[in-house]
């Protein structure tokens, strides 16, 4: 187990907890993110993830550095999931430990748009009838294709 890490296996959350949690803090916010069921109108079947599993841990690492920066003392612990996760899943979890509540509550917010804007994370979408790369990160590729 380490703290920022990508895995293949479903996530079991309270090792991640202990791990965050010391005699200094006073508050922890646990967030998990779950596959949902429907999107917009759409029915998922079931979602894959995709990563570059070196970079994405240094990127997790790195909203790390900059919680503590942002709110000292706080711990913070990242974990994605990849491959196929089905509806209820867990794909994320963050865990944020602080002396304060308050730190804690912002730190665990700050966290998950961070991922969302800089760990190399791919998320595809299956559906009954299709399948779509979702996110910003998708880009200008045309699957079908094969080309941008």
């Amino acid at each position: 187990m380490k703290q920022f890490e990508i895995v293949k296996e479903p996530i079991q959350i309270e090792p991640y907890r202990a791990f965050t949690l010391n005699e200094h803090q006073g508050a922890m916010v646990t967030f998990t993110g779950h596959v949902r069921e429907w999107t917009k109108g759409v029915k998922t079947e079931y979602l894959e993830y995709e990563a570059y599993i070196p970079m994405a841990e240094k990127k997790m690492a790195q909203i790390g550095q900059e919680i503590e920066q942002k709110w000292p003392g706080t711990i913070t612990t990242i974990v994605h999931r990849i491959g196929p996760l089905e509806i209820s899943d867990i794909a994320v979890l963050i865990v944020v430990s602080s002396p304060h509540r308050k730190n804690a509550y912002h730190a665990n917010e700050y966290a998950i748009e961070r991922i969302k804007e800089i760990v190399p994370i791919w998320k595809k979408e299956i559906w009954e009838d299709g399948a779509e790369w979702q996110g910003h990160q998708k880009g200008d590729y045309d699957e079908a294709n094969g080309r941008k």
